[in-house]
C-alpha cells in the first residue's frame, strides 16, 4: 500500500485562509451540521431555539467538529427558495449568539443568497457553504471574491423544489465536471480563492448517480486540484437502500464516509461528529 506522502490522495497539499491565517488541511475536516430551522429532513425543529442551538453546538465542538455549519433554511427535496431578507431574519439571532458564545469556533453558513453570505461573514462566519454553487444567485462569485473567505461550491441541477424531477444525465460524471468547470471560472474571474468542491449527493440525482459519483470522488479532487467535501450524512441514498429511516442511518453513513475518505475526501459534513472522527482516525492509520 502506498503511503500518504506517495499518493497524496488522502491529504493533498491544501490549506485555507481563516481570519487572515493559513489553516492547513493536514487531515480530513469535519463540518458539524447545525440546522436552526423546522424543516430539515433529519433534525428539523430539534435546534430551533437559540438555547437549543447553543447547547448542540457545544456538543458538536466537544465531539471534535472543526467547523459548525449553520443552516437557517431547509434545502431538502421539494423545498421552496427563500429570499435573503427572510433567511437573514431567521439566521441572524442564532449566528450572533453562537459567535459570541464560542469565539474560537469556526462557523460556516449554509446559504445560496449572496446578501446573507456577506452579512454572515461580517457577523463572524469564516466559510460559506452554497448548495447551488452560485447558480441561484449570480452575485455570489463577486461577493465571495470580495470577502476572500473559503467557499464550498456544490453541484445542483435545478432548485431544491425541482431537482428530483431533473435527475436525468447522459453521463453524470462528465456533466458534474462540466458544471464545476463553468462555475469555477466565474469565481476565479472575481478573485475567489479557497474553493472546495461538493458533488451534491442527493441533490438532483438518483441513487445510482450518487454511488457513481462517490466512486469518482478521487477523480474530481485530482482533476480540479481542489479539496472535496462529502455530504452523505443520513441521506436517502443510505436509508432507502437499507430500507430504514434517517434515524436508523448512522451505520450506513459511517460506511459511506469511510469510502469517501478512502477516495480522498478532505471534508465530511455530518450530523454525528464522534463516529466521523473515529472513521477519520482509523482510515488515517491505513494511509501510513
Amino acid at each position: 500500500m502506498n503511503s500518504t506522502s506517495e499518493n497524496n490522495r488522502f491529504y493533498g497539499n491544501f490549506s485555507l485562509s481563516i481570519r487572515g491565517e493559513i489553516y492547513p488541511l493536514q487531515r480530513p475536516q469535519i463540518l458539524g451540521i447545525l440546522n436552526v430551522n423546522d424543516h430539515s429532513f433529519y433534525d428539523g425543529g430539534r435546534h430551533n431555539s437559540v438555547d437549543k442551538a447553543v447547547a448542540h453546538c457545544a456538543q458538536l465542538l466537544e465531539e471534535g467538529a472543526d467547523f459548525i455549519d449553520v443552516g437557517a433554511v431547509s434545502t431538502k427535496p421539494g423545498s421552496a427558495l427563500i429570499n435573503a431578507e427572510d433567511e437573514w431574519k431567521q439566521l441572524q439571532p442564532f449566528l450572533k449568539e453562537l459567535v459570541q458564545s464560542f469565539p474560537q469556533a469556526r462557523f460556516s453558513v449554509d446559504t445560496y443568497n449572496s446578501a446573507v453570505a456577506e452579512k454572515a461573514v461580517k457577523t463572524g462566519a469564516v466559510l460559506i457553504n452554497d448548495i447551488s454553487g452560485g447558480t441561484l444567485d449570480s452575485k455570489m462569485p463577486e461577493v465571495i471574491g470580495k470577502l476572500k473567505v473559503p467557499y464550498i461550491l456544490m453541484h445542483l441541477k435545478g432548485t431544491p423544489e425541482t431537482m428530483q424531477n431533473k435527475a436525468h444525465y447522459e453521463n453524470v460524471v462528465k456533466e458534474v465536471a462540466y458544471y464545476f468547470s463553468v462555475q469555477l471560472d466565474k469565481f476565479y474571474a472575481h478573485g475567489a480563492n479557497d474553493l472546495i468542491l461538493d458533488l451534491g449527493f442527493g441533490f438532483g440525482k438518483t441513487s445510482s448517480h450518487n454511488f457513481e459519483l462517490l466512486n469518482y470522488l478521487a477523480y474530481f479532487k485530482t482533476f480540479f486540484e481542489l479539496p472535496v467535501l462529502a455530504g452523505l450524512s443520513r441521506k436517502s441514498m443510505i436509508y432507502k437502500n437499507l430500507d430504514c429511516s434517517p434515524d436508523e442511518a448512522l451505520n450506513g453513513t459511517t460506511v459511506l464516509n469511510t469510502l469517501a475518505l478512502q477516495q480522498g475526501a478532505d471534508f465530511l459534513r455530518v450530523h454525528d461528529v464522534k463516529p466521523a472522527r473515529e472513521a477519520i482516525k482509523l482510515v488515517t492509520l491505513t494511509q501510513n
